[in-house]
């Protein structure tokens, strides 16, 4: 991989030192949207060069930020607290970017480091076949399928938890909205109506056909979950976007994998960049 892209930048967080092309309003100080045009890249297992998608970023002149963590021990589905602290402090110089690709489900726990640099209240909105709200576990260290209970419990800024996908329905904190997810979808646009919403995407809510990763998988079409993000991105106040659910070929991934994960990327990268276009 040609570390000189134009527009991909692959940034060194360890030295402390690093400024952001991001505007200083972008990063957590005042309400941002979705509409920051920039791009970060949590990249713990170096799989997005694998599946292409920084080549894409680079051939679209996206401007992409690249922030290396596979140097750091204790990230692998288990956050330890050390890592945690390590991992924020390197992803705090470019919290202002709209969209972040944060690597395997493994790493999900990172979209709660990066909603807490929020500074007004925000509701999650969580496309997932897991909740991941289980009890914590070795000592509540930080997990994959604990991220979402340690949020509820420890930033105020969160008013709410919406999930869609898990047994094919829409739920909030108070329990199920709607068991058939195609009508839901207007409930929750209309739920979300005058709320920051911080969207986060697991892409193993996805059918095999659509994405490959090592978790048990939902069976909605890419073609589905472009039209939720339709209607989020147009009819809702979207403050960041995360993105996670890769297979890495550490964890087993073919060529296969690997394509089919690339090309979904591209498509969902690509309609989030229409959304850009239309604003």
């Amino acid at each position: 991989m040609n570390n000189n892209l134009n527009k991909v930048k692959y940034e060194e967080p360890c030295d402390g030192r690093l400024s952001s092309t991001v505007p200083r309003e972008g990063r957590g100080e005042t309400p941002r949207h979705l509409l920051n045009p920039e791009i970060l890249v949590a990249d713990f297992t170096q799989v997005y060069a694998e599946e292409g998608l920084l080549p894409f970023l680079e051939e679209r002149k996206v401007p992409a930020h690249v922030v290396r963590m596979d140097d750091i021990e204790g990230t692998s589905c288990y956050c330890d607290p050390e890592a945690e602290v390590e991992i924020r402090r390197r992803l705090a110089p470019w919290s202002g970017c709209g969209v972040r690709w944060i690597d395997s489900g493994d790493y999900h726990y990172v979209s709660k480091i990066l909603a807490g640099f929020e500074r007004e209240p925000f509701t999650l909105v969580l496309v997932d076949n897991h909740p991941d709200d289980q009890e914590p576990a070795f000592g509540g260290v930080l997990s994959c399928g604990s991220w979402v209970r340690a949020m509820r419990a420890e930033n105020p800024l969160l008013e709410d938890v919406w999930t869609l996908g898990p047994d094919h329905g829409i739920r909030n904190t108070s329990g199920s909205v709607d068991p058939e997810l195609k009508e839901g979808i207007d409930d929750l646009v209309g739920a979300l109506q005058g709320k920051r919403v911080y969207l986060s995407v697991d892409k193993d809510v996805l059918r095999r056909e659509d994405s490959r990763t090592d978790w048990s998988q939902g069976s909605y079409s890419l073609a589905t979950l472009e039209g939720w993000l339709d209607r989020l991105l147009e009819e809702t106040d979207i403050v960041a976007l995360d993105l996670c659910g890769e297979l890495s070929p550490a964890k087993g991934a073919t060529p296969e994998d690997l394509r089919i994960n690339g090309q979904t990327n591209r498509t969902l990268q690509e309609r989030i960049l229409d959304h850009w276009k239309q604003k």
